[in-house]
């Protein structure tokens, strides 16, 4: 069965799925705190704070439209390269931080058959920590035309959620919204042997936008 993204509708913002949670409370926490304000001083002392995490969550749970990249495989993430590692079996991990301002939504790096998704327990220290290797993800595997593609979507110190949005089986276009990380944290591509990165330490990337491999 195929997902795709439903296209943005007017001029509405678009939030994530699965920030509900999140948004529902601190909204309506900051209607009630300015309706009251009208009435009362103490309750305008209350509204500021209210209205301003309410705001700041609606920003943090953006997820704005694409124009999807060129490349074999492009940045799942927004964020920043933190390091570019060659694994033991030939491939190139790519590790990408993203920082609470980034938006959160993570984009399919391939067209590709969802061929497992995994949730795996972990601890929660901070994404950009060696010790994260251990911290909560979910384990993305892609059957693609480059082969198995691996994706890992990493919990960090503030990002304690993780939301797949696409189940096994599915397939996928390049670019597709996949899942949610609450708050950023890291997510891990590993390029197939062969593929080289067209990134470095320090390159800022678009998730759906950026190249990943190099010609």
């Amino acid at each position: 069965m195929p997902y795709r993204s439903s296209p943005q509708s007017g001029g509405r913002v678009r939030l994530a799925r699965g920030a509900s949670p999140w948004l529902l409370p601190t909204v309506a926490a900051a209607t009630v705190s300015l309706v009251k304000s009208r009435r009362s001083g103490r309750w305008a002392a209350v509204a500021v704070p209210t209205t301003a995490l309410a705001a700041g969550m609606l920003w943090f749970f953006r997820d704005p439209e694409r124009e999807i990249g060129q490349g074999r495989l492009i940045s799942p993430a927004d964020g920043v390269v933190q390091s570019i590692t060659p694994w033991h079996d030939g491939r190139v991990r790519v590790a990408i931080f993203m920082s609470p301002l980034n938006v959160h939504v993570n984009r399919a790096p391939v067209a590709a058959t969802v061929s497992s998704v995994e949730h795996i327990p972990g601890g929660y220290v901070p994404a950009f920590d060696k010790e994260s290797e251990n911290n909560e993800r979910v384990v993305w595997h892609f059957s693609s035309e480059l082969g198995d593609i691996e994706m890992v979507q990493i919990a960090g110190a503030v990002a304690r959620r993780i939301v797949p949005y696409v189940p096994q089986g599915c397939k996928v276009e390049q670019g597709d919204r996949i899942g949610l990380i609450r708050f950023g944290s890291r997510v891990d591509v590993y390029l197939p042997e062969g593929i080289e990165p067209a990134v470095e330490v320090g390159t800022r990337t678009t998730a759906g936008v950026t190249r990943l491999d190099r010609d």
